[in-house]
């Protein structure tokens, strides 16, 4: 397997090949994890509010091209970009990858305009949770309550105008100087 130091950030359409096994690995592991059919869901909205100006698929390439992970953001208003379909390949988990996309999926929706980003994971995502919690996302929920009975988990996080260059775009926190 290539080092992880050989990849590529690439913005494409959903309809790119590369994008096929994104939403296929991720219908497969929503549905297992919910145990209904989630390729519906994730063909729930148009291809086009993924696309500039709104929105955007982004892809993180190995060299040679395999996509490891990605994601996309649309338009959720005129100030706010939503991100959905946070993914990372099973093959390639718990090496902050998920934590990259989300800090250029950020970057990407601070060029296009948006100064919030709001996003919801599933109540059987503990994964994603933390990942959000942990890059500065605020939770629209009560986090001592049982997933189950919140359903979709909102969170948001407001995007700087400009980035402090003292500090991590993954993280949001400060970095040592």
């Amino acid at each position: 397997m290539p080092a992880l130091s050989e990849r590529s950030v690439v913005q494409v359409t959903v309809a790119d090949p590369r994008v096929r096994p994104l939403l296929r690995e991720l219908g497969e592991e929503y549905s297992a994890r919910y145990g209904k059919d989630a390729h519906a869901e994730l063909a729930r909205y148009p291809d086009e509010e993924f696309t500039a100006p709104h929105g955007g698929v982004l892809l993180l390439l190995l060299e040679g091209g395999e996509p490891v992970a990605g994601g996309a953001f649309r338009r959720y208003d005129a100030g706010t970009a939503e991100l959905k379909r946070i993914w990372t390949h099973s093959g390639h988990r718990r090496r902050g990858l998920a934590r990259e996309v989300v800090a250029e999926l950020e970057r990407e929706a601070r060029a296009r305009g948006y100064r919030r980003i709001y996003l919801t994971t599933g109540p059987r995502q503990p994964e994603a949770r933390a990942l959000y919690l942990n890059t500065g996302y605020r939770p629209l929920f009560d986090t001592e309550a049982d997933p189950e009975s919140i359903g979709p988990l909102p969170f948001e996080k407001h995007l700087p105008r400009h980035p402090d260059p003292g500090t991590d775009l993954r993280t949001g926190k400060a970095t040592a100087q």
